[in-house]
Formats: C-alpha cells, structure tokens, sequence
C-alpha cells in the first residue's frame, strides 16, 4: 500500500477510535504516533517532535497563566462589579453572557466559565428561573469568546503553528478578531433574545426550584426485612439504590442486618431522611455558620481521580462531602469506593470562607450557593502586570508566542506569585500529551500525500463556486469531525489540509485556515463536543437534545456569518 493509504488508515483508526469514547483521547494519539513509526510514516528521530512544538509550549504556558488569573480572584471580582444589580433579565443575562466571552479570549474556556458560573446561577435563581435559562447560554458565550484571539483556544494556537510551518509566520495576537468578534456578537446577540427561549421549560417558572437529587449513605441500626424498609422509604420520599456489607454488596432479598450501609437518593438531607426512616445517618444538620453548597468538578481540578475523603484532608479537616450526584447513583457502589471524575456533582459542607477559598483552588464550579472569592490583592496587579507585558511583546515587538508566555509563566514562579505545585496542577496533560502525539501524525498525513489528495477530491467537489460557498462548505466540515473528535485534533488533522484546498480552489490560505478555526470551536448540537457543554448538562439538567435544540440555529449563523467576513476582499 502507498504511504498516503497507509497514513489516511491509521487517522481512520484513530478516528473510530475517537468516537468509541471506550479509549482516552491521549492514548488514541499515542497509539496513532506508534502506528505511524512501525509503519515507517514517521521517522524514529522525529516520533516526540511534537513535544518541542512552539504550539505545545504555549498551550502549557497560557494554561498555567489563567490559572494564576483566576486564583487571584480579580477575574470574578470584576464580573460581579460590572454585573448590574437592578437591571431585567435579559439585559443581566447580555452582561454575562459578554463577560464570560470576553474572559475566554485571554483565559481558558473552563476557567472562564468557572470564574461566572455561579453568577449565572444567581441571576437565574434572583430572576426565579431554573439554572438552565443561562448556564447553557453561558457555555457557548465562553466558546465563542474563544474564538478572538490567538490564546482563546489551544487549537488557535496550533492552527498557528500550522501557519507558521506552511507561509513562514504565525498568525498575530488579534489576527483572528475580525472573524471571530463578527461571530461572537451575532451569537450572542443570538444567545440573549432568543437562543434561551429554545430550551424546553420542564420546570415551572412560578413554582420554588426543587431542592437537586442528592445520593448518600445511611446505615441500617438493626436487622430488618426489606418488605419491613420499603413502605418507610416511599413515605420519606426516599429510593433504595443499594445495600452492601462490609464494602460487598448484597441482594436485598436475605434482609438487612445491623450495620449494613444503603444507598439511596432523595431530595432530602439524609438527616432528615434517617429521622423519618428509622435509620441512621453519619452527618448530622449543619451548626454555626456552617452552609452546603452544590459543586460541579471541572476539568484540570487536582481531586479528579481521588477519594471524596480528600476533599477533608486537603481542606485540613474545614470541608466535608456530605451527599453526591446521579453518577453514585447509575454506579451503585460503595461511595468510599468511588473516584472522583471530572463533571461530578458534589454537596460540600463548611464555613462559607473556607468553601469559597477551597473552591477556587480546586477549580470546583459553584452551583447552588455563591461565596466571593477574595481578591489576592498583593498578587493580582503583578499577575495582570505580567500577562500584559506578554502581549504587548507578541503584538507590539513580534515576540514568538511560545517563548513570551513561557516567559510570562516561568516569571510567575520565580516572584511566587504562584506555587510550583499549582502550576503543574494546572496544566492539563492530557492534552498535552494529545497534542504532542497528534502533530506527528499530522504531519505524516501532510508528507505521505495524503493530505494533497484529499484537498484534490475537495478541490473537485467545490469547483466554480463562490468563495463564501467555499469558506462555508470548510467550517462545516471542520465543524462535523469536531463533533466526533475534541477541537485540538481536529485542527491538527484540517489545517494542513485547509491550506492545500486553498491552493487547489483559488482562495487565500488565511480564509482557510480561519475558517477552520471557527470551525473547531464550533459543536453547539452535542454536550460531548466541547468540555464546557459537558459541565452544565448536570446543573442545568439538561438532555442531550437540547443542546442542538439551542444550538442548531447557532451553528447556522457562526458559520455564515464567518464565510460572509471571510469571503470579503
């Protein structure tokens, strides 16, 4: 077989792959990177190539940079401060929804939107609507922000670098604006007067919001028979889940001994529960100044992958997780058992400082109940100091990205503005294993001829048509392989072949390769597409439907709305 068949089987693999979701998105790049050596596409020499990208580099360093941003809590001081207090709905919902895509040019999307997450839902609970009238508007107000600037997305920076190796130089700091603030403004404009309004109400507007599921443990006091349990459970609006002995568990049938432990759900504190049921509880009602807040895991948090029980020990005995979401409940396992993952609900009691101080260091998304983080007054100014003169060496002296935020991140730890430990907890590496893996790959399908043959059959299709047609027929197909594969490889795997298509077809290489930019971040049809739909699905409670319900008319106007910019001499 030729080196281009070979090189279009192996992305094919590593596409399905992608889409099985049965595998980690990191080890589906490893796997295609090792493919591509044994299959001679990529030379052994240049196998971890990826790994010294300029692309790579600057991905770690603006995820380290809006960490430190968003633990000096200037981010969310600034949001509350220009959120007006008075104002309607709408009017309170256009703020937001601004804010979260202006912190989304210069911050992480997650922290974007962990930063005006729980503002959202106050302005959703003080308007007496459910949380789902603004945290799915707000997701796609962080995505599209993402869109305006170089650092607005790690695929912005590596379509750069694609720009980078194919015409010489990478795209400026602001070279993406145009497009995308066209883009952005029609969508939330969009967002505000009628996106919302899509979204199905399955929750009365004139009735007090129900108190959320929560999932927890009580324990049997003394033997009893489950035809003896149940009628006291369905009276306390209580669901049995599960019962286990000594960690094990056991069929409900052989009845209950003392000390057995039940899993169950219920819009009630399991107190209160345990009182009306005749079982007993391990966490009594709340004392003192003591609140519960309900808590979202996000992506990059450090608890993902431990106990809830470390969530005591990190926060030196001050937190405790009293009660859990639905994914307790579709496992039906031991709690002490389970490992925390990313999208997680949690209900965490403590003091209210110290939940808000916890929260923002574990990069926990804040639901039910709003605590101020206090701003690190001594910190933020040099912070914000720092990342400005990063920029302004990128847009003002033509600094290489990579090198002026490797800078910016490495002078954040040599002034302790931020702790060693934190800056690698906030680098995500799975993506950047992904990345590094992936531009090899990448780069084997461009030099096996692959890529050229694809922009052939693109050029072919596309022939005679107007530039616009074009432009859009590229973001569309950039936006379909996003769906099923996250935005970083797709941009991996369309840019090279953006600019091929481009020569082919006649348009510039830079409408292309924007084209597929705006493509990448743009899956508002599926919750699985971006990782900020992920983390408000459970919030909102919303299915996985409703997000191309909001979305489908959204895709329809970022994409016209870029190839009519675009297309323009």
């Amino acid at each position: 077989m030729t080196p281009a068949i070979l090189s279009a089987a192996v992305l094919l693999g590593a596409l399905v792959l992608f889409v099985s979701e049965r595998v980690r998105h990191d080890l589906v790049a490893l796997l295609a990177l090792l493919a591509c050596v044994l299959l001679g596409l990529t030379p052994p020499a240049e196998a971890f190539a990826g790994f010294a990208d300029p692309a790579v580099i600057a991905v770690a360093a603006v995820l380290v940079i809006g960490r430190a941003i968003e633990l000096s809590g200037v981010a969310a001081s600034v949001s509350r401060v220009l959120m007006p207090a008075r104002a309607g709905f709408t009017v309170r919902l256009a703020v937001l929804l601004v804010l979260g895509a202006f912190l989304s040019a210069f911050m992480n999307n997650i922290a974007a939107l962990v930063v005006t997450m729980p503002i959202a839902a106050q302005v959703a609970r003080e308007a007496k609507r459910p949380p789902a009238a603004t945290l799915m508007p707000l997701a796609f107000a962080t995505i599209l922000g993402g869109m305006t600037t170089l650092i607005g997305t790690p695929a912005n920076l590596i379509l750069s670098s694609v720009r980078a190796k194919e015409l010489g130089t990478g795209f400026g700091f602001f070279q993406m604006a145009p497009v995308g603030v066209a883009v952005s403004a029609v969508g939330l404009l969009y967002l505000v007067l009628v996106g919302w309004r899509l979204l199905p109400v399955r929750q009365g507007m004139d009735r007090p919001v129900r108190p959320p599921w929560r999932v927890y443990e009580l324990t049997v006091p003394a033997a009893v028979s489950l035809a003896g349990l149940l009628p006291r459970l369905r009276t306390a609006a209580v669901r049995l889940l599960a019962a286990f002995r000594e960690g094990h568990r056991i069929r409900l049938e052989t009845g209950l001994e003392a000390g057995d432990r039940l899993l169950v759900v219920s819009r009630r504190q399991q107190w209160i529960a345990a009182e009306a049921t005749g079982l007993r509880s391990d966490i009594e009602e709340a004392e003192g100044d003591s609140v519960t807040a309900r808590v979202v895991v996000a992506h990059g948090s450090f608890l993902i992958g431990l106990s809830h029980e470390a969530i005591r020990i990190r926060s030196n005995d001050t937190l405790t997780v009293v009660a859990v979401g639905p994914r307790a409940a579709r496992r039906r396992a031991p709690l002490a058992s389970l490992r925390i993952e990313a999208g997680d609900q949690l209900f965490v009691r403590g003091r209210p400082a110290d939940l808000a101080r916890f929260v923002g260091t574990a990069r926990l998304l804040e639901v039910d109940r709003v605590d101020r983080l206090p701003v690190a007054r001594r910190q933020a100014a040099p912070i914000l100091m720092i990342f400005i003169a990063a920029i302004v060496s990128i847009v003002g002296f033509g600094a290489p990205p990579a090198l002026a935020f490797l800078a910016a991140a490495v002078a954040l730890v040599a002034t302790r503005l931020m702790g060693a430990d934190e800056v690698y907890q906030a680098i995500d590496w799975s993506v950047i294993v992904l990345l590094a893996a992936m531009i090899p790959v990448g780069h084997s399908f461009e030099t096996s001829g692959a890529a050229a043959i694809a922009a052939e059959w693109l050029g072919a299709t596309l022939a005679g048509l107007p530039p616009v047609v074009v432009i859009a027929a590229l973001c569309s197909m950039t936006l379909l392989l996003s769906i099923f594969l996250n935005n970083v490889a797709t941009a991996i795997i369309m840019g090279p072949l953006a600019i091929d298509a481009a020569r082919v077809l006649g348009i510039g290489p830079d409408a292309a390769l924007l084209a597929v930019l705006i493509g990448t971040s743009a899956d508002f049809l599926t919750p699985i597409g971006h990782q900020n739909n992920l983390l408000v699905m459970g919030p909102g409670g919303y299915r996985f439907t409703d997000y191309a319900r909001m979305g489908a008319v959204l895709v329809v106007l970022v994409v016209g709305t870029a190839a009519m910019v675009l297309a323009l001499p």
